[in-house]
């Protein structure tokens, strides 16, 4: 702990989304906020390449990207890795609840976002939150 800060179990973030202003903005605000975007690319295949060469504590992933793979089919590989991923979406999957930790629903606000990964993050630490932010939905971690 360094000056009554505790340390985060989520750092190292992936993000995973189409829309280049999206992107740059969740790029923005989290670099920002101290996580370290280890990346932000718009495609399945990707997305894969950063995970094989990189770890990571957390994907940010849309639904819809550029290609022929989605959202849903990464969440769908990174499972069975144990590698966490919460949807940034208009339109949360139906199966989400079992591929992702979490579903964040578009448009959010930075606040919003960073409160959805700190209310994660606590989660993963062994803490109920008291209340979730506006538009997170969170699965069981």
């Amino acid at each position: 702990m360094l000056f009554g800060r505790k340390q985060r179990l989520i750092n190292r973030l992936l993000i995973v989304e189409d829309e280049p202003l999206v992107a740059f903005d969740l790029e923005h605000a989290l670099t920002q906020a101290d996580y370290q975007v280890v990346a932000t690319v718009d495609r399945y295949r990707d997305a894969m390449a950063v995970i094989e060469a990189q770890p990571l504590d957390l994907i940010l992933s849309d639904v819809r990207l550029t290609g022929e793979r989605d959202g849903v089919d990464l969440a769908r590989a990174v499972k069975p890795h144990g590698i966490r991923l919460m949807f940034v979406t208009a339109s949360c999957p139906v199966d989400a609840p079992d591929l992702s930790i979490g579903c964040l629903a578009k448009p959010y606000g930075h606040r919003e976002l960073l409160d959805a990964l700190s209310v994660i993050d606590a989660t993963l630490g062994g803490k109920k939150p008291r209340r979730l932010p506006q538009g997170l939905s969170l699965y069981a971690l």
